[in-house]
């Protein structure tokens, strides 16, 4: 016997600035479905519950891996990756799923926000190592095994937003950078080239909106996809900023 219909409500905005507004979808269950399949097959046959034939839901999706970050939307009201998402988990008795845009960033249209600010961070704090020119200078640095143990949990960030979209010291009266972006600067400054910049990045996250205005709720670690220690670069990076704070101009 096949399973029922799943219903899929959908907040819905035509266009930046615009009137929010809601609708419901009705698709048939498949097996092994997530949220992102789902939205595939609305996109098919764009027709309400009510037999309105809307236009399409848009939302966006590259990877279908949890890689690329760019699915991310409220799931039942908890921020997550729409394409890890599965129905029969989210759903198990068939109750109503409950779609929505992040609030943390201006909406584009339906699904889909503008996550600007999150790469604007990246270049404030300089995420890169800076070896333009230096391609024929060999082989750079070793860098220590454990380095790299503590660096790779920190390098799986694909700046989702999920980290922004849970904290509380995020909002449109903050001007808190947020947590992927400090994760970065720990990154960065652990490399073994990287760390000649350390400076400039510790400088970036000092003044107003820097790692001192986090307020330590720890949301931005239980909804991290990837499990990043967040907190923890947030405590490193405070530490390594008081002590240039305090110390920075016997350094320079």
């Amino acid at each position: 016997m096949p399973a029922q219909p799943i219903t899929l409500e959908i907040k819905r905005q035509d266009g930046p600035g615009q009137r929010t507004y809601w609708q419901s979808f009705e698709v048939a269950w498949q097996p092994h479905m997530n949220v992102v399949s789902a939205l595939m097959e609305i996109q098919k046959h764009p027709v309400t519950k009510a037999g309105e034939r809307v236009t399409p839901v848009v939302w966006e999706c590259v990877c279908l891996e949890e890689v690329c970050g760019s699915c991310t939307m409220l799931v039942n009201g908890r921020v997550r990756q729409s394409c890890s998402a599965m129905i029969d988990a989210i759903a198990p008795n068939g109750e109503t799923i409950v779609l929505g845009p992040m609030t943390k960033f201006p909406v584009v249209r339906d699904l889909v926000v503008d996550r600007s600010r999150m790469f604007d961070d990246l270049k404030r704090i300089a995420a890169w190592v800076h070896l333009d020119g230096s391609h024929a200078l060999g082989p750079g640095p070793r860098q220590a095994p454990e380095t790299q143990e503590a660096t790779y949990p920190l390098s799986r960030c694909m700046t989702c937003g999920c980290c922004l979209e849970a904290c509380p010291e995020v909002h449109s009266q903050s001007s808190f950078i947020g947590p992927a972006a400090i994760n970065q600067v720990r990154l960065f400054n652990l490399h073994p080239s990287g760390e000649m910049h350390a400076s400039e990045r510790l400088d970036a996250v000092m003044g107003p909106g820097g790692a001192q205005d986090c307020g330590k709720a720890q949301n931005c670690v239980k909804v991290c996809p990837k499990e990043i220690p967040l907190v923890d670069s947030i405590a490193a990076v405070g530490r390594a900023a008081t002590k240039r704070m305090l110390l920075g101009w016997l350094l320079d």
